[in-house]
């Protein structure tokens, strides 16, 4: 029951629109050290990230020149607030701009612009700002998730956010990955591992924890990185060692698809020639040269695949484009 509790705490977070996940630089080194090429000569923007708390900003500006970067970037939210003497309004998002010529100065006497509004990533402000770079980094709003990816590819950009791995179930996000138009990054659940929150979140589960500088930690072991930057590891083949033929009661199939269900990724048949149900977490090791992505969970009476009557939990329908035939010549 405690990592039930664990595992619903960004579920939570959704509904109740608290968002204050920070991504921790462990994570963010981690993931960055395979992009490190993509950046050259680009300017980044962290558009949900304030200076003072992102450790996005930290390490794009730790790591500037190291990168090749042009310009970064990064802004934030904050609610509007009404002085109650006054009937003028204080407006408290604001952001920053860093460039080549401020790479002497100490991050602690880097200052903030103000917005005159709130800077909320979808405000004319923001995507002025947007409209400037080349990449955007940055821990999205989990309940904005879908928003902020719209934007992203409404203005075209580049991008590396981590988000929930329940987002490839996205109708958006899931045909943004079917057209090879976004994939997986690097690490994906418990290779991310956790967020720092403010003081009024609740700590459920096991894992979570107080760390040594007293920020209060929590790893809900379900979350992605989802980019469109192109790295070697999604064009690695994947190592395919189980066979159909001759363990065919091993791979049930579907009461309403004509294919077969696949449990885990490691069981995917070499030899299998037609459509197979894989778990979303395959997206993960997926590469389009190797397999065709079909649909989404869906059978072709239009509901949820199934199998004797009982569905699986979400499956993605694909097909091995050089299977393995019985003679062990690719076909």
């Amino acid at each position: 029951m405690a990592r039930k509790a664990t595992n619903n705490i960004l579920h939570r977070a959704k509904s109740s629109k608290s968002d204050e996940f920070y991504t921790l630089l462990e994570d963010i080194e981690k993931e960055l050290a395979y992009y490190k090429d993509c950046f050259r000569e680009k300017t980044v923007y962290c558009n949900c990230d304030n200076p003072k708390e992102s450790n996005f900003f930290k390490y794009f500006f730790k790591n500037f020149k190291t990168l090749g970067l042009k310009k970064l970037i990064a802004s934030y939210y904050l609610p509007c607030t009404q002085d109650l003497f006054s009937e003028k309004k204080t407006e408290h998002g604001g952001y920053i701009e860093f460039t080549l010529d401020d790479i002497d100065f100490d991050i602690s006497d880097l200052h903030c612009k103000q917005f005159n509004g709130d800077g909320d990533f979808r405000s004319q402000e923001c995507i002025s700002l947007l409209k400037q770079a080349d990449i955007i980094v940055t821990n999205p709003p989990f309940s904005l998730f879908r928003e902020h990816i719209a934007q992203i590819i409404r203005y075209k950009k580049d991008f590396l956010v981590i988000g929930n791995i329940n987002a490839i179930t996205y109708q958006e996000v899931f045909h943004l990955i079917q057209s090879n138009k976004a994939w997986l990054g690097v690490h994906l659940g418990r290779g991310i591992s956790g967020f720092k929150v403010p003081d009024h979140y609740e700590m459920y589960g096991t894992e979570t924890h107080i760390s040594g500088n007293g920020d209060r930690i929590i790893s809900p072991n379900n979350c992605l990185w989802l980019t469109n930057l192109d790295i070697q590891k999604r064009h690695n083949l994947l190592k395919l060692t189980q066979v159909y033929r001759g363990n065919e009661d091993l791979y049930p199939k579907f009461d309403n698809y004509n294919g077969i269900n696949v449990n885990k990724t490691q069981d995917i048949p070499m030899d299998y020639e037609g459509a197979i149900g894989v778990p979303i977490t395959f997206l993960h090791k997926y590469n389009p040269s190797q397999f065709e992505i079909i649909r989404f969970r869906k059978g072709d009476d239009g509901k949820d695949l199934s199998i004797n009557g009982k569905c699986p939990y979400f499956r993605i329908l694909i097909k091995n484009r050089q299977p393995i035939k019985a003679s062990g010549r690719a076909g």
